[in-house]
Formats: structure tokens, sequence, C-alpha cells
């Protein structure tokens, strides 16, 4: 191994308490670095990053949606009408709909678009329309004092199916995508929307990654030490969090977030 793919690979393994750091400060978030860290740090094919991605949200997701499901702060009713289709969704579209896609897609000109061109690009856009999302910290303000739920199930259904498909193809939770959909649709107060969101992620990161077993060789000793690090990172975060704004850091993050996938988004197309 030279010595700046070891350097690289050292990066990848701060970056992993990273992510889990920013989970625990800003409670969302930092999951939608996965992916960029797997493949430019550590150097893996974005195709086997959004299949780690995947267990790597799911495992970090997992401890706040627990967080939250003691403080009795989750939907169960909600959790069965907008999980069931996106479960479904995204085992589906990783155990049939990614294999299926051949390995070069279509040409641009000169160019030829591959499917990992294909996922970072995806990727890129998932980062840009999140880091929006963080950065006008949207939805609490549009639906203030409005705890009613809401009996808007198709549009919840088509949104689960959305959910599960841009999940199941970048390997990204949609936590941004899940939140305003219980909130706006199904009148959930925030946090019950939030602790839901959680404990659906963790759902369908998980089921999405066994969607992937029988496709990938997995590398369960980086898979774990990289998952590990990050839930570190979580408890790391969270002891500090009553200390910071987390509105502005969240902010912050999200503008960070939006730059990245830009940078993304021009290096995957102009190569």
């Amino acid at each position: 191994m030279s010595h700046h793919k070891r350097n690289m690979e050292i990066l990848g393994y701060i970056a992993a308490l990273l992510i889990g750091g920013t989970l625990g400060l800003t409670g969302s978030g930092g999951s939608i670095l996965t992916v960029p860290i797997l493949v430019y740090l550590i150097g893996l094919n974005p195709i086997i990053a959004t299949s780690y991605s995947l267990f790597v949200v799911g495992a970090t997701s997992s401890i706040g949606g627990y967080r939250f499901f003691r403080k009795g702060l989750v939907h169960g009713k909600t959790l069965v009408i907008f999980g069931v289709p996106s479960l479904v969704t995204i085992y589906l579209t990783r155990l049939y709909l990614m294999p299926a896609l051949p390995p070069q897609l279509f040409r641009l000109g000169q160019v030829i678009v591959t499917k990992e061109i294909m996922v970072m690009v995806l990727f890129a856009l998932l980062m840009m329309v999140s880091a929006v999302g963080m950065i006008k910290n949207k939805v609490s303000a549009e639906v203030k004092d409005k705890n009613k739920e809401g009996g808007h199930y198709q549009q919840m259904l088509a949104q689960a199916v959305l959910v599960g498909l841009i999940s199941g193809l970048v390997g990204a939770g949609g936590g941004f995508l899940i939140i305003p959909a219980l909130v706006l649709l199904v009148r959930l107060d925030m946090k019950v929307a939030v602790g839901t969101s959680l404990v659906l992620i963790a759902l369908n990161s998980l089921v999405g990654f066994l969607g992937d077993m029988g496709h990938y060789t997995i590398d369960w000793v980086f898979l774990l030490t990289f998952s590990g690090l990050s839930v570190i990172g979580i408890y790391v975060g969270s002891a500090f969090a009553h200390k910071i704004n987390s509105k502005a850091l969240k902010q912050g993050f999200g503008w960070f977030v939006l730059v990245m996938g830009v940078f993304i988004l021009f290096k995957e197309i102009l190569g």
C-alpha cells in the first residue's frame, strides 16, 4: 500500500468520526457525507460505497431512533404506512434494479456515462438538495401549531416509494424527504417526525443493505470499524450538543455539503 493511499485511509477513518459527531451535534445530516468519504478517501468503487453507506447510515440512525423511541417520540402508525412501501422499494431496488443496470449506460458525445458516474452525479444532486434544506432550516415554521394528524395517504405512498428508490440508488437515508412528508402530510409534531424519520431511515438502510448481500463481497472488518467510529462520534457529538448553537452549526454544515455536492458534480462530469 502506498504512503499516499495509507494517509487517505487514515483521513477516511477520521472522517467517520466526524460523520457521527455531526449527527450527535445537530441530530441529522452527517450521513450524507458517507458515500463521498468512502469513494474519495477510502477509494471504494461508488456502487460498493452505496452498499456500505446503507449499513453505516442504518447503524448510526438506529442510535438516534432508539433514543427518540425511548422518549415516546416515534409514531407507530406512520412507521407502518410510510415504512412498508419504502422498505419494499429499497429492497427491490438493491436486489434487482442496481445489478440490472449495465456498466455503461449511454454516451453523451465522446463521454461514456457509466453506472458509477450516474450514481455519483445523483448523489451530488442529492447533497445539494439536502444542503439547501439544512441552510434554510425549512418545514418547522410552516406547520407551527398544526399537530393534528392528516390523511394524505396517497401522497405519503408516493413519497415513501420515492424515498425507497432514491435511498436504494445512492445509498443515502432520505431524511430530507421523509421529515417534510411526515410534518406537512401527516401533521406530526416536529420532534415526533424526526424520531419517526430516524427509525424509518435505519430500517430502510439496513433492509437495502440486505438486498446487496448476495451481490457483493463485504469487507466486514472495515465496515464494522468504520461504522463503529461513526457511532463513537455520535456519543462524542451528543456530549457537546448542549454547549453549541446547533441551528447555526447545521446551517454551516449545510453550506459545506452544498460546496461538496457542487465539487463532486463537476468532478464527475468533467472527469
